[in-house]
């Protein structure tokens, strides 16, 4: 842990700020749909980063190769909400990108798969 994470966490206490103070108090965002499975990298380098808040700074650091939002949230050992507004406000002020998961309506038909497999079986 660096000097820095540690003002803010005690190893026997834990964090010593409660996850809502990160976020100034708001516990969701409406404006970006990120789901666990949502795909996020860092735009912005570790040396631009270190002009950001704490948290903010923390995120980039981690998120310079593509991770989850549910593996970011596991490494910066907060609440998946907290993650959520963090990424979302670096996501507005271009610090972050993010791809979302194709969902199941994007998904191939079952139908289509089987005939496939069956044709496949068949040679």
């Amino acid at each position: 842990m660096t000097a820095e994470e540690e003002t803010w966490f005690d190893a026997d206490a834990g964090p010593l700020a409660r996850p809502y103070t990160v976020t100034g108090g708001r516990t969701r965002t409406d404006t970006i749909g990120l789901d666990l499975l949502t795909l996020v990298v860092a735009v912005t380098t570790i040396m631009e980063a270190a002009i950001l808040p704490q948290e903010y700074a923390r995120v980039v650091r981690l998120c310079q190769q593509p991770l989850s939002v549910a593996e970011v949230a596991a490494y910066l050992e907060l609440p998946l909400p907290v993650v959520k507004v963090l990424l979302a406000d670096l996501i507005e002020q271009n610090h972050v990108i993010f791809r979302s998961a194709t969902s199941m309506a994007a998904a191939p038909d079952e139908r289509i798969l089987q005939a496939v497999l069956d044709g496949i079986r068949r040679l």
